[in-house]
């Protein structure tokens, strides 16, 4: 099921029914300036998030996770990382932080004077201790696939998971950028394959996931591909077609 809404997420999430969805996973805007949003004091802009997560806690299903994907702001060259200022807002709403996702990059601004940013987060949370992760789904290539146990009853066989290693908590992903396959004309995109590894890592086929800030539907083409329900909530009009044109291709 594909369910894509055009106009505001907190009027529109409200007709979602409590714990009826899997997933959250979404990236809001980060109070930079771009053209998507209006630039607010720091303050202003975690209050208005505040009520943005309440909803998204609400109807996220019991075992279920929210993904929220963030970046820095910035202002006067002061980095306030996002992250951080709104971590306090999920627990205090009783989710569990099980990771917080460094998605490291290789292409950016490029700072004088400062190190270039070049990684942002995802928070993971879940709602209960019972919760889900499919670790084999989303394993990588190990560095030393040959390695064996030197001593003790299992010497000589090999130490590693045939189906390869954990991916840590540091992601190496490719920002979509000019030239990227994907790119849209959204400003802030991120790639399918961040949204692909969260989508099978934290649900089944079958499940729901909600992203209340769709942006060009990234996370909703992660979902289709891989079987997924996918609601998908954008206020603006033109990044609400472009969504709808990659979801429903």
């Amino acid at each position: 099921m594909i369910n894509l809404m055009h106009g505001d997420c907190l009027e529109l999430m409200k007709s979602i029914p409590d714990g009826s969805v899997d997933m959250v996973l979404t990236s809001p805007p980060y109070n930079i300036g771009k053209e998507y949003e209006k630039r607010e004091p720091i303050d202003v802009y975690v209050e208005a998030q505040r009520e943005y997560i309440h909803e998204c806690v609400r109807v996220v299903s019991p075992n279920g996770a929210i993904c929220w994907q963030v970046g820095n702001y910035v202002s006067q060259g002061e980095v306030l990382p996002l992250d951080i200022l709104l971590y306090d807002i999920f627990k205090k709403k009783g989710m569990a932080l099980r990771n917080r996702i460094v998605w490291t990059f290789g292409h950016g601004l490029h700072c004088k004077n400062r190190f270039s940013g070049r990684y942002e987060t995802v928070l993971w949370f879940t709602k209960s201790n019972d919760y889900k992760f499919n670790l084999d789904s989303v394993r990588v290539p190990s560095k030393y696939p040959q390695k064996r146990h030197y001593k003790g009853p299992k010497k000589g066989q090999l130490s590693g998971n045939p189906l390869g290693k954990n991916p840590s908590d540091v992601w190496e992903i490719g920002n979509v950028k000019h030239n990227h396959p994907e790119k849209t004309s959204h400003p802030c995109q991120f790639p399918e394959e961040l949204c692909e590894r969260l989508v099978l890592a934290m649900t089944n086929e079958g499940d729901s996931i909600l992203d209340p800030f769709m942006g060009s539907g990234t996370t909703g083409v992660a979902a289709k591909n891989l079987n997924r329900s996918f609601i998908g909530i954008e206020l603006d009009e033109g990044y609400f077609q472009i969504a709808k044109n990659r979801i429903l291709a």
